[in-house]
């Protein structure tokens, strides 16, 4: 037993190591601090780790080492110790309550084990992941096991949502006892989650409501629960708690589309990120209300920020309908692809989510090559990984060439 304790104890300590200190932020970098595939593939828990101990053990913080512990987590915040503390506290302290109350519902079901189940689904719903110990009773069971017990959906969800929200915001919330303000990103950033998660409880449970083989056999505030859940976690958890492949076709564009948005720049989710959404839309708002500028909540956005949204939706939808058309053509001799289901696992690849629709346990070789790379674009970004393949001098950069006039529309 002590031995059995031990070994569980080691690996979930590798397991938290691995699912907190490795996850990567892809953000929207500045075009013109990309260098290269090295300058832009950092990785947000490394990063954020190394210059913690730095600080812990007294050592002052050099100027390349405070650039990237901003960059770590995607903030301009000037004051890096307070932001890494705050990091590390705020990763501790929601994943550990977390971890105690899904133990209330674990140990009862697997004794001694169900504290390191709690522990292991705590941190990997609070960074995303979507990996679960589940798959011991039925393959691919994921939480449909739980779909009726309100105390694991309420927790993992509310721990997705907090780590998907980023620690930008975090930190910008405990400071609003004493500046009595939020930052615009914050308000972006709380008003899409907001708006996001209501408008996809609200689709999913209308569209999928009498279906047999997903919220159909269940009680009404049961159903109303799965498809909260469900709006959640297609935000790049990767849980579920019903069936992902029994879903009507409509649904399933819907979750492609929730995945694709994402969650938020410098948190533990992926996607091309709320606030490029949120400023392409107000974008678009403005050009029809005949506005020079992109306006979101009386602040005026800066232009450069507007095409860089725009490049990286361009170029996520560039890399999800590619990887999408290459499954149904390479697998339609094997297995008859649905377009949809293509959408949905291209999508879940690109954005990190890990919802599947059967095909990548039917893949074939090249199938499999092409979701990784997808995957491997979607965490680096799709902007810093094109402009890593095609980086020019700065000099370039800064020609002025003449303008040229071409008619729009």
């Amino acid at each position: 037993f002590q031995h059995l304790c031990l070994f569980f104890f080691f690996f979930c300590l590798v397991c938290f190591f691995f699912f907190f200190f490795f996850q990567a932020e892809d953000g929207i970098r500045d075009f013109c601090l990309s260098r290269g595939l090295g300058d832009v593939y950092k990785r947000q828990g490394l990063v954020t780790l190394t210059q913690f101990f730095n600080v812990m053990i007294g050592r002052k913080l050099g100027l390349r080492g405070m650039h990237l512990a901003q960059e770590s987590v995607a903030s301009s915040e000037p004051d890096v110790y307070r932001m890494l503390r705050l990091v590390i506290r705020t990763s501790a302290v929601v994943e550990g309550a977390g971890a105690i109350i899904l133990m209330f519902v674990f140990i009862p079901e697997f004794g001694a084990e169900g504290v390191f189940v709690a522990v292991f689904t705590a941190v990997s719903a609070f960074c995303n992941a979507g990996f679960d110990l589940f798959g011991r009773k039925t393959a691919f069971l994921s939480l449909c096991g739980y779909a009726a017990n309100p105390v694991v959906i309420a927790v993992v969800g509310f721990l997705i949502i907090i780590g998907g929200i980023g620690f930008i915001v975090v930190y910008d919330l405990s400071q609003y006892r004493h500046t009595k303000q939020l930052t615009l990103h914050t308000r972006v950033v709380l008003t899409a989650t907001a708006i996001l998660l209501f408008a996809g409880t609200l689709f999913t449970a209308a569209f999928e409501w009498s279906n047999p083989a997903t919220l159909g056999p269940m009680p009404p505030m049961q159903k109303i629960g799965a498809a909260w859940f469900h709006s959640v976690s297609c935000r790049t958890a990767g849980f579920n708690v019903f069936s992902i492949e029994g879903m009507n076709g409509v649904t399933k564009i819907l979750s492609s589309v929730l995945m694709f948005f994402g969650a938020a720049p410098g948190s533990t989710g992926g996607g091309i990120k709320i606030t490029s959404v949120a400023v392409i839309f107000m974008m678009v708002y403005s050009v029809i209300r005949g506005d020079e500028d992109t306006l979101i909540f009386g602040r005026r956005v800066e232009k450069s920020a507007v095409y860089k949204s725009f490049a990286v939706m361009i170029l996520g939808v560039l890399a999800v309908t590619i990887t999408a058309g290459a499954i149904v053509a390479t697998m339609r001799e094997t297995h008859a692809v649905a377009g949809v289901d293509a959408l949905l696992e291209s999508v879940s690849a690109f954005a990190t989510v890990g919802l599947s629709a059967g095909i990548s346990a039917q893949a074939n070789a090249l199938c499999l090559l092409l979701l990784i790379f997808s995957m491997y674009i979607g965490r680096l970004g799709p902007v810093s990984f094109f402009l890593s393949l095609a980086a020019r001098s700065t000099h370039k950069r800064r020609l002025i060439v003449p303008e040229g006039k071409i008619q729009i529309g």
